[in-house]
């Protein structure tokens, strides 16, 4: 090797001199000498850089930047590619190699790399190249804003099945961060029709906007072949539930139900949808298949808590209610078994069939003799039926039997009162037991009525008063013996005589408002309120729509009234983007001769053509912003809607509005929520996060919430006996029955080692034991490691103390402290015990 030692003096020595030219001449001259002296070539790089020679300066800095790439050294090849990118000499093989080699050590850095080739193959007209380099990137940086910008760029380049397959990527993304995925999936649809992703993608956000009809040939043939994967399956279902083609979404239904339990409302529609066009054998097939599926899942309560509502919004049919009679008596849903009794009762008479109608009506008798209306249906049998088995009947109604008897003696008619009285207590105590508040109102109004002052000779009396909350008032300060002579008045509900079913009665729309807030999600929320607002107003047409202002609906559902065919699309965009502007001016919109009013001229084409005479619609509103729209249409008949209506409904908006942000929340709390991947259970850290939410959520909704602490076995002890290995396999599998099993809107948590904890929305403590026995049977099929020895569980429970003068976090706090306290009283008690402790009334006074 040549001595340059001379030269590298002589450039020090011109350096100092401030000879710069001459130094890097020195310099260069030692480099021709010694080419792999890399010190001196960064030191003549940076000294030409300096003296603007950059064309020498980017040579040098080159050849320094391979000799880095090709030992691997990361920094010194970084800080050469900058140099060489700010002087501009930086090569496409350089960015793009540099690129690839930082993939893997610095994100970055290769990212930048990348942005670079980009802008060289757009100035250079690379454009192949320069798809390959973004396709790099979004691998490095998959995102929203990643797979647009790739996206967009491949139509740019005519790439139409790579843009295609980048629009889908982007849906897919939007989707998972619960974005509007519809406009992504119909530009790839129209660049790649071929393109299976694109097809099911935009498919399946026509039925979420609503039009089914033009994405069921989208979706059919993926779905219809042996083995199409279960996302287009359910994504073709969904468009035929759409448009009202149950029995063709039958194989899919049940198929999917088998899959995920949120499928059961599906199901039970098909087979509303089965009675309501005459296949009442394929829907009881069905129904009894479905029925012994739940009773093997330990989820009867559910489903007959569904049948219920396919019974009351579907065609009457002699065959599915005497099915329904029997589900609801082998259920012991006593007020369900009658109703459906007496609507049998109708049926029959409607007939002409009395015999069986007087048979349904004994029945119904045995459940509740004083059900209102019995003694005139009694009377419409008169004269039509066999005495003996009509006097047999009439003896069990009190009323009757009077006018039968009249030379009864007073010692038979006091024994009488006192049967009545004490029947009519007990089923007001029962009622009150199971939380059927209204029926137990109705027999104590009946007892007030019938028994004045009865409560000052029965404490029991009093205590049920108490307990229905009712307060018997009297005019007359002295008691009279003659029940018609006492005058008085019960405060509390409506009485029992007014219609069930008036859209005043409060009992009824607090039923609709709890059964938006069980729902789990967004379209959930919708289609519970648009048949239960439907229904209870006997409406032909409910229309829920989610939509700002000015643009159209992103969600929309509606109810139709049996024999009143449905809205297109089209019609409802427009009907929710007219009226919503209504009520952004006026408030809530009500038009009683839809197709003459002035107001609605824009509309006059649709309204006509759907046959609406009647309008009544109320904003949705989220504090002053308007959210969406709940609308109501009357054809065929013009209808004088009240004022009570559009008060009544405009409080059904504002929960469906908390109900909608809840279900939202609910599940961001859930996305954002830690899950392990093996039990299917959150784990700890997302305990108190998703306990602070479902009270706040109980606090605006006034219902209740429950933690249930399960403790499956001593952590130390059975670590010691078997392994932790083999007991995180335990909780693992026990894990997975919980969480498959729980309802959508309640979480499990893994709590400990060994105990796991369920929140529970909507439930009290009285209810949550009925979770841990369903937990017990699904727990019953697992042992011990030993396999031996069966697996035992101790619960312990807490109800949240809710009061709106408290803090979230302060309630939080208790009922965590309440629910640990509950599981070591439960321990204490034995293995395999569950005990509640009530919140302490020490803690609700102090917080005063």
């Amino acid at each position: 090797m040549p001595d340059i030692s001379k030269r590298l003096e002589k450039a020090e020595k011109y350096l100092q001199k401030g000879k710069l030219d001459n130094a890097l001449e020195e310099y260069m001259e030692a480099l021709v000498e010694d080419p792999a002296n890399y010190s001196v070539r960064q030191t003549a790089a940076d000294l030409a850089l300096s003296l603007g020679k950059n064309a020498a300066g980017a040579v040098l800095i080159s050849e320094l930047f391979e000799h880095h790439l090709a030992i691997g050294d990361r920094a010194k090849a970084s800080a050469a590619f900058k140099k060489l990118s700010r002087v501009g000499t930086a090569s496409f093989d350089q960015a793009l190699r540099f690129a690839q080699f930082c993939e893997k050590s610095s994100k970055r850095e290769a990212l930048d790399a990348y942005e670079h080739v980009l802008k060289l193959c757009e100035t250079s007209g690379r454009n192949q190249e320069g798809l390959a380099a973004l396709k790099r990137l979004v691998a490095l940086d998959p995102g929203i804003d990643s797979y647009r910008r790739l996206a967009e760029f491949a139509v740019r380049i005519s790439e139409s099945h790579e843009a295609a397959s980048a629009f889908v990527q982007l849906g897919v993304a939007l989707e998972k961060q619960d974005k509007d995925a519809s406009d992504a999936y119909s530009r790839a649809y129209t660049l790649d029709p071929e393109n299976p992703g694109a097809a099911l993608g935009h498919g399946r956000c026509l039925v979420q906007h609503g039009d089914g009809q033009r994405a069921i040939p989208l979706l059919e043939p993926l779905a219809n072949y042996p083995s199409a994967p279960a996302a287009a399956r359910e994504a073709y279902a969904g468009a035929l539930i759409s448009v009202n083609r149950f029995p063709d979404a039958e194989p899919f239904l049940w198929e999917m139900f088998e899959r995920d339990q949120k499928f059961l409302p599906d199901v039970c529609r098909l087979i509303g949808a089965l009675v309501d066009i005459d296949k009442v054998d394929r829907a009881l097939t069905i129904a009894r298949r479905l029925e012994e599926h739940q009773r093997r899942a330990g989820m009867l309560r559910e489903f007959v808590a569904q049948m219920k509502e396919v019974g009351a919004g579907h065609n009457d049919c002699l065959e599915f209610l005497e099915y329904l009679v029997e589900l609801f008596n082998s259920s012991n849903r006593e007020h369900e078994y009658c109703d459906t009794l007496l609507r049998l009762f109708e049926l029959h008479y409607a007939a002409g069939d009395y015999l069986r109608a007087l048979d349904e009506l004994d029945r119904a008798a045995e459940v509740d003799p004083y059900e209102p209306g019995h003694e005139k249906r009694m009377e419409m049998l008169r004269g039509k039926v066999e005495p003996t088995r009509f006097a047999s009947l009439a003896s069990r109604f009190n009323s009757i039997q009077k006018k039968e008897t009249p030379e009864a003696t007073a010692e038979q008619t006091a024994e009488n009162e006192t049967t009545v009285l004490e029947d009519l207590m007990l089923q007001a105590e029962i009622f009150l037991q199971y939380s059927m508040r209204s029926k137990a109102v109705e027999r104590l109004e009946r007892i007030f009525k019938l028994f004045p002052h009865e409560e000052d000779k029965s404490e029991k009396l009093r205590k049920l008063y108490a307990s229905a909350g009712l307060t018997p008032k009297y005019t007359d300060t002295q008691p009279s013996p003659n029940p018609a002579d006492q005058r008085g008045s019960v405060t509390s509900l409506p009485v029992a005589e007014a219609n069930e079913n008036a859209v005043d009665n409060i009992s009824r729309v607090t039923e609709i408002t709890r059964n938006l807030y069980r729902q789990g999600n967004v379209k959930g929320v919708l289609f519970a309120a648009v048949n239960d607002v439907g229904r209870h107003w006997n409406a032909d047409r409910c229309i829920a729509g989610l939509c700002t202002p000015g643009k159209p609906p992103s969600a929309a559902l509606e109810y139709c009234a049996p024999g009143v065919r449905q809205s297109d699309v089209q019609s409802i965009v427009k009907l929710i983007t007219a009226l919503q502007k209504l009520c952004v001016t006026q408030g809530a919109v009500l038009v009683n001769h839809a197709q003459a009013a002035p107001e609605l001229a824009a509309l006059h084409q649709v309204i006509a053509g759907l046959g609406i005479e009647s309008l009544l619609g109320v904003p949705m509103m989220d504090g002053d912003q308007h959210t969406g729209i709940l609308l109501l249409e009357q054809c065929g008949m013009q209808r004088e809607w009240r004022s009570t209506d559009q008060m009544v409904l405009r409080t059904i908006a504002d929960q469906m509005v908390l109900a909608v942000n809840n279900a939202r929340l609910r599940s961001l709390v859930k996305t954002l929520a830690v899950t392990d991947e093996k039990s299917g259970l959150l784990k700890r850290t997302s305990y108190v996060d998703v306990l602070l939410s479902e009270t706040r959520r109980s606090l605006q909704q006034n219902s209740p919430t429950s933690i249930v602490l399960l403790d499956l076995g001593k952590a130390s002890t059975l670590v010691r006996e078997f392994g932790e290995a083999a007991v995180e396999e335990l909780m693992q599998t026990a894990g997975q029955l919980i969480a498959s099993h729980l309802r959508q809107n309640d979480v499990a948590v893994r709590y400990d080692k060994t105990i796991i904890a369920l929140i529970l929305a909507d439930t009290n403590d009285k209810n949550a034991f009925f979770v841990i026995d369903k937990a017990r049977k699904l727990l019953n099929t697992l042992t011990l490691p030993d396999k031996q020895s069966p697996l035992m569980m101790t619960a312990g429970i807490a109800e949240a103390f809710l009061n709106s003068d408290f803090d979230p976090v302060d309630i939080v706090t208790e009922v965590i402290n309440r629910a640990e306290a509950a599981l070591a009283a439960a321990k204490a008690s034995g293995v395999n015990s569950a005990k509640s402790l009530a919140a302490n009334f020490g803690f609700s006074a102090s917080a005063d």
